[in-house]
């Protein structure tokens, strides 16, 4: 019998370490949780931008995930960069033949820098196959937008584009409000009834490379450890702030967080 959590990203190779598979499992290890992956994309990118991306075959990626869940198993699961709808039409089916029930979707669309990150016919692979399988779905506000089809430009944009989405199929929707301004960030999660208000002081900072990879890690770490889902989220929010007021100040652009970051 296994004594530690785990937890699998599924999600593209960032090789400036900032986002993406390596942002996942430095999160995941920080957390105390086994980290494997199923790697999408290769990716050539620094903190000033995305120089490349090199899409692995479908195959590759679904071969990964079943021989890892079939020997190790996963407690719980995310999502990244999946590039293309064949990818995420593989992903689905992979999950739904592992009977994977802690999938967290983070819609990753566009990078810090303007990088297209997902095909614009993916979009729909992406509503369709994936979403009804996610118990949460975390988009920021232009990734909401692009699944809505709504524009969102304050909280009681939020709460209807979190309706929008959780009526795709999503059990849960995380939408994270740092694209609004003010000094002070609010996250809305909504389970299909009530709305859960989360807010944290906002950090001014050209720091924020893989900010939305790093919180779902934690919030995928959290809940492979069977945290409930709003402490999880509690939880996540609290690493990610920590991580990006600790950023190490490393590159010439959007910098990495801290994946190191302590919090109680």
């Amino acid at each position: 019998m296994h004594t530690i959590a785990r937890a699998l990203t599924i999600a593209g190779s960032d090789s400036g370490g900032g986002a993406g598979i390596q942002a996942d499992l430095k999160t995941f290890h920080q957390l105390g949780v086994y980290g494997m992956s199923a790697i999408t994309a290769i990716t050539a990118q620094n903190t000033l931008g995305v120089a490349g991306v090199y899409p692995l075959p479908t195959e590759a990626v679904a071969q990964q995930m079943r021989e890892v869940l079939r020997d190790l198993g996963a407690d719980a699961a995310k999502t990244g960069m999946l590039f293309d709808a064949d990818i995420i039409r593989a992903v689905a089916s992979e999950v739904r033949a592992a009977s994977l029930q802690k999938l967290v979707v983070d819609p990753v669309m566009i990078a810090k820098g303007g990088a297209k990150l997902l095909l614009d016919e993916a979009i729909d692979a992406l509503k369709t196959e994936l979403l009804p399988l996610a118990e949460v779905v975390t988009p920021n506000l232009p990734e909401a937008e692009c699944l809505t089809g709504m524009t969102i430009r304050t909280p009681d944009d939020m709460r209807e584009g979190a309706r929008a989405i959780h009526a795709l199929g999503a059990r849960n929707v995380l939408m994270k409000g740092g694209h609004l301004d003010g000094d002070t960030v609010v996250d809305i999660l909504f389970d299909g009834r009530d709305f859960f208000e989360l807010s944290h002081e906002r950090i001014h900072t050209r720091h924020t490379h893989g900010t939305g990879c790093t919180f779902s890690a934690a919030l995928t770490a959290e809940l492979a450890k069977n945290t409930p889902l709003v402490a999880a989220v509690e939880k996540a929010n609290r690493f990610i702030f920590e991580a990006i007021r600790t950023a190490p100040q490393l590159g010439g652009g959007h910098g990495p967080t801290n994946h190191w970051a302590v919090v109680e």
